[in-house]
């Protein structure tokens, strides 16, 4: 999170401001419960202990847990469920965003999930988060060229159903990241996706059996509208 949070601190959300990701322990009994019950099973294993009486609580601790993950009889689709929620890792943390000033870092507003936003402002948090995600994964810094350096993104009708303002930030943003994008997308976006591209692949399919692709530079395509 602190590194993909650098990211974050590079890219503008709104002039002068940037998205900062919060993570907090989540605080669900079934969830505090089980990382307790884990701590105790693994507690003092190391410690060199050799008494018949700690071995045998041990045992009985990590046995409880096993026979929760299996399902005990008649409460089967109750562990079930529980298994799924407390061993995901994704669970034991509740994220969030914080939109700050650069000036002086203090908070201008916090997204604690998109509810109550606008499609443009859901969308427009997603992708700053997913450019610093991918920023992350590929090790880059923004406005930074690394000819050399493999960095190939698939979107696959991202910009299908959102405004034309968030998918032309999008694609800003990925632009700064210097990533290499390839862009399936239906014809009503063509012409936001159009000065981002240097090659364009029109794929016509006349009965449904075998799909054609015509291949044409951006200059090409631009002169043939």
């Amino acid at each position: 999170i602190e590194k993909i949070n650098q990211s974050l601190y590079e890219i503008d959300y709104n002039p002068d401001r940037y998205i900062k990701l919060v993570v907090t322990k989540n605080q669900d009994i079934d969830i505090r419960t089980f990382l307790n019950d884990l701590k105790a099973c693994t507690e003092d294993v190391l410690s060199g202990q050799t008494d018949v009486h700690y071995n045998e609580q041990k045992f009985l601790q990590v046995k409880q847990l096993i026979e929760r993950f299996k399902g005990r009889e008649g409460v089967s689709e109750h562990d079930r469920r529980w298994t799924h929620k407390v061993t995901d890792v994704r669970n034991w943390f509740l994220f969030s965003a914080s939109e700050r000033w650069r000036e002086d870092e203090e908070e201008f507003e916090h997204y604690s999930d998109s509810g109550g936003k606008s499609g443009g402002q859901k969308e427009k948090l997603a992708y700053t988060i997913l450019a610093a995600s991918l920023a992350y994964q590929f090790g880059l810094e923004k406005n930074q060229v690394r000819s050399r350096s493999f960095r190939f993104v698939v979107i696959d009708e991202a910009f299908g159903r959102g405004s034309d303002e968030s998918a032309e930030y999008g694609l800003k943003l990925f632009k700064q990241m210097n990533l290499q994008i390839l862009i399936v997308t239906p014809m009503q976006k063509i012409h936001i996706i159009e000065p981002f591209v240097n090659t364009v692949g029109w794929v016509h399919n006349d009965q449904g059996q075998a799909s054609q692709l015509r291949c044409l530079t951006i200059e090409a395509h631009l002169a043939q509208k």
